[in-house]
């Protein structure tokens, strides 16, 4: 009876244990996926729920927890329990549970992704999250981004610290293909990026009269972040494709800045609704990889003309190569159209490069003369485009040199050679005969 039971709690720990492991983030699926947001306060569910409906909408599976909840933890029996983390809790100055610094970077640094919104309440530990992304905030804990030229015209108290912000990054995988024509509403700290990371991008930049001060004193010294290298969204895509979006304000996101008018000043044009809710659900379409997602299957070569894949290749054989190439579309995978990816024949540097031809349906083919090298070589597929993941394909193949029955009998670049063997016979002949009867 003791061995029945043990066998029934195994099966329903195995049974409840699947649902947590079918979680883990799959390629085949990326948006199939659970976030976990966590909050300072839970009232921010409310004061921010047209963000967390439209995530809902998309079919995103939310898990709401205080961030100092003592049950925080992002995996479980060596799996994760979440594919993306939403850190709106500026103020927090240690996460609860098994959750610090060292499993925020652990989650990103095993391909999940990230989404930070701070203000002017930011702590050290989020802004050590950024700093480790390759995002500086101002140390001045009570400066804010300040604009007198591009603020919000409603919105304006004398401090000009809401902005209306409009120079967007120029990149349809990022922000989607309908131009965001109303201004950004912004209120909060301003960033700027680590020159020695490359991999982090500005999306929304500060204007050129912009600069980050405390707005209640008056300046004694220059402010050290002013006019461009002012970020107020900055995206990274790491080597292992997690994407993380931070920014330095929280009110961004909010019902209030999704549902306000704007006019930016200086300009007569009023909208009746700001860019907000375009602006981060696409941006948020992007980080969470529901846009800018490929991959590449059905990587083939073959020799011209056949259809098996050879073991090896022949020294001048003509062969055609081919993959298949798609993108994530939110809900299916759709066929990816480019013209700019292109296939390397590889030995220790590419002795072929060859830009691949399309079909408009996913498939990219080429055709070409394997060099008179022989060696191991490889088909290199490496693609990397702005908002995109980044695609990698190899596969090794042996190329041999001519066999010593597989050449020409008479080689017709040899031809001089065969004629001066014969002249040097002839005319040694010639020599031995005058040499012999004519003394």
């Amino acid at each position: 009876m003791a061995r029945s039971n043990f066998s029934v709690l195994t099966i329903l720990s195995v049974t409840l244990l699947l649902p947590v492991l079918s979680l883990s983030f799959s390629p085949d699926s990326p948006s199939d996926r659970r976030l976990l947001v966590l909050l300072d306060d839970l009232s921010l569910k409310s004061s921010l729920s047209i963000f967390f409906n439209s995530l809902k909408s998309r079919g995103f599976d939310l898990d709401f927890k205080l961030a100092d909840d003592p049950k925080l933890a992002l995996q479980r029996y060596g799996q994760y329990l979440y594919d993306g983390l939403i850190l709106f809790s500026p103020s927090i100055e240690r996460f609860g549970g098994a959750l610090d610094l060292a499993a925020v970077l652990d989650f990103v640094d095993s391909g999940h992704d990230l989404l930070i919104a701070a203000d002017n309440s930011a702590s050290d530990l989020i802004k050590s999250v950024a700093t480790e992304c390759g995002v500086d905030f101002d140390e001045d804990p009570s400066a804010l981004v300040i604009d007198h030229k591009s603020y919000a015209v409603a919105g304006t108290e004398g401090d000009h610290t809401l902005i209306a912000a409009d120079d967007f990054i120029d990149s349809d995988a990022l922000l989607g293909k309908n131009k965001i024509e109303a201004p950004v509403l912004f209120k909060g700290i301003a960033h700027s990026l680590n020159a020695a990371n490359t991999l982090v991008l500005k999306v929304l930049s500060a204007s050129p009269s912009a600069y980050s001060a405390n707005p209640s004193s008056k300046l004694s010294s220059p402010p050290s972040l002013t006019g461009s290298s002012i970020s107020l969204v900055s995206v990274i895509q790491a080597r292992n494709n997690a994407r993380i979006m931070i920014t330095g304000s929280l009110d961004m996101f909010s019902n209030r800045f999704f549902r306000s008018s704007v006019q930016k000043a200086g300009s007569p044009k009023k909208y009746d609704k700001s860019g907000n809710e375009q602006f981060v659900t696409e941006l948020s379409k992007w980080v969470f990889h529901e846009r800018g997602h490929l991959k590449a299957v059905n990587l083939r070569h073959n020799k011209a003309g056949e259809t098996d894949e050879p073991a090896m290749y022949r020294i001048k054989d003509d062969l055609d190569f081919s993959v298949e190439i798609y993108e994530w579309s939110g809900k299916s995978w759709e066929p990816y159209v480019a013209d700019d990816v292109q296939v390397q024949f590889y030995m220790m540097s590419p002795y072929v490069l060859k830009t691949l031809s399309n079909d408009k349906k996913g498939l990219y083919h080429t055709s070409f003369k394997v060099p008179d090298v022989y060696g191991v070589f490889q088909f290199k597929v490496e693609y990397n485009r702005l908002g995109y993941t980044s695609l990698l394909l190899s596969k090794q193949i042996p190329v041999r040199p001519f066999r010593h029955n597989e050449y020409e009998r008479f080689i017709t670049a040899a031809f001089p050679y065969y004629g001066a063997s014969f002249t040097m016979m002839a005319g040694f002949f010639i020599f031995s005969f005058v040499y012999l009867y004519h003394k």
